[in-house]
């Protein structure tokens, strides 16, 4: 129980992190740490303990298996997470080449 309210935590360590920060490569970091946190809460589902591989042994029926499905869930989100930070990361190098700052109240302001 203990280790699913740390997650919780974490993700609003990173969601108090995309709510104050003015920066927009801080903004980015934040929003990798939500989502390691729900990283972390998916393949906390699919723990069991004392469970094993799900590979059926007719031998021992009856086992306790761990579910493969979440770990599955979990590293194609990882290759999604990846790919949406590094598009989010290029997108910031060209504001930040046309606008000279990453402050996201002055992009604001230089609308035009």
């Amino acid at each position: 129980m203990t280790v699913y309210l740390l997650c919780f935590i974490l993700f609003l360590v990173g969601l108090y992190g995309i709510i104050t920060r003015r920066n927009l490569v801080k903004i980015v970091i934040s929003l990798s740490i939500m989502e390691f946190s729900v990283f972390l809460f998916l393949a906390l589902i699919g723990y069991v303990e004392g469970g094993s591989a799900p590979i059926i042994d007719p031998a021992t029926p009856g086992g306790i298996y761990v579910d493969p499905l979440p770990q599955a869930m979990v590293l194609t989100a990882i290759v999604i997470g990846l790919a949406t930070t590094a598009m989010l990361m290029s997108v910031i190098i060209r504001i930040y080449r046309k606008y000279k700052t990453l402050d996201v109240r002055e992009i604001k302001n230089l609308r035009g």
